[in-house]
């Protein structure tokens, strides 16, 4: 079984909260901080968790419900937690210029490279996880030249790439071929990383303009997490009613979405390498899977409704961080875990890697559970002692060669 890695970015560096820090807003507790997000990347980090190892999706019951609402909408918000790194790393409310410009711009360069050279390495593992790693690489490198934007610009761009880029994807699909996964000791070449991989860039890359449109905006203002929360639910509610409505409406397309839920092989499949023949979205035999709002479907509509959950949980972690000082200490295992996302998301790969889970469906709930309680210890008790979990201290190490350009 292969499943999509819905990976979450590392804070590393100048891309940590860490920073903003450094930056407090006067009078608002915890906007400087911004630890909201970490938070996010904590919850994502246990929706990826139960995406990879936990029980089967649409099951009754709660335990199915969950597993559900984690399917593709865990790595669409990493996506979006990724624009809000590059806008960190290139001055979140002001870009920067001059020197610290072109020092901002080479630690996304040298954080890209190695996030793509890491994503290589744990593909070659073989484990049934897709890792996304390598293509968050190539999202840091595609988006770089728009780090002087402002919201409206790039909040248009995102649009503007959610509408074509899934399209341009279906026109090219004769061309470059169906959804391909790997086999075993095989690494996403370009063609996988930009069109046929499990996160292809073309039809990724709006979720992390819009992270950045969303860090531009005046975070600490209750006005503009008021606005964002209802762009969220605008966004939310077209995609998915926008399918809903979609799929009635157009003659055939009901029925054919529904054969093609059938022989889905996504977001799972054989862990060698095969094309997903019959998979909802772009990478399906009918024009129909258009109109799906489906997880990884990559059709705008699922994009366009990921994106406004992911925007909905952001702005939710954040209001919730100022506005309640208690729920923040009780929160903190979880800002733990997503303070250090990049540790516990190679975690996760190796110890799939190493206690070979697949096929193990009779325990999968406590597998999930020995996974979030191992992860939440772990952060835990080495965030008490360390700033930054070992392989963001280890990023951050690596992307301080920027600072000697002068």
């Amino acid at each position: 079984m292969t499943h999509y890695a819905d990976s979450p970015l590392p804070p590393a560096d100048a891309a940590s909260p860490a920073d903003e820090r450094r930056e407090p807003t006067p009078g608002v507790p915890g906007v400087g901080r911004l630890v909201g997000l970490d938070l996010a990347r904590g919850l994502a980090v246990f929706g990826m968790y139960a995406v990879h190892v936990g029980p089967a999706p649409g099951q009754d019951g709660v335990i199915g419900y969950l597993m559900e609402l984690a399917q593709g909408r865990s790595s669409a918000l990493f996506a979006v937690l990724a624009g809000f790194a590059v806008a960190l790393i290139t001055g979140r409310r002001a870009p920067k210029t001059g020197l610290a410009g072109r020092q901002a711009v080479a630690k996304v360069i040298i954080r890209a490279v190695i996030l793509i050279a890491l994503g290589t390495a744990l593909t070659l593992t073989g484990t049934p996880v897709v890792p996304i790693l390598a293509f968050y690489g190539l999202f840091f490198l595609l988006v770089l030249p728009l780090y002087r934007l402002g919201t409206k610009p790039l909040a248009l761009i995102a649009v503007g790439w959610a509408l074509v880029g899934p399209q341009l994807l279906y026109a090219l699909k004769p061309v470059v071929g169906g959804r391909v996964f790997l086999a075993h000791g095989q690494a996403d070449g370009p063609v996988s990383l930009f069109f046929t991989g499990g996160y292809p860039a073309l039809t990724w890359v709006p979720f992390v303009i819009a992270g950045m449109a969303v860090a531009r905006c005046d975070l600490a203002a209750t006005a503009v997490r008021i606005r964002l929360a209802l762009t969220g639910a605008a966004l939310a509610v077209t995609g998915y009613g926008g399918s809903w409505l979609a799929v009635r409406l157009v003659p055939g397309a009901a029925e054919a979405v529904r054969k093609a839920e059938q022989g889905s092989s996504m977001p799972s499949g054989s862990s060698m390498s095969s094309v997903s023949p019959d998979s909802i979205g772009i990478f399906g035999d009918t024009p129909a899977g258009m109109l799906a709002a489906a997880p990884h479907s990559e059709a705008t509509l699922s994009i366009v409704a990921a994106t406004g959950v992911a925007i909905l949980v952001i702005t939710a972690c954040l209001a919730a961080m100022d506005a309640f000082p208690r729920l923040r200490r009780l929160a903190k295992p979880v800002i733990a875990v997503g303070s250090m996302s990049l540790t516990a998301y190679v975690y996760h790969i190796v110890a799939i890697w190493l206690l070979n889970t697949e096929g193990q469906t009779a325990s999968r709930l406590y597998i999930l559970l020995g996974f979030i309680t191992s992860v939440t210890v772990l952060a835990t008790i080495w965030s008490r002692f360390f700033q930054r979990g070992p392989l963001e201290w280890l990023m951050g190490r690596a992307t301080g060669i920027a600072r000697r350009i002068q």
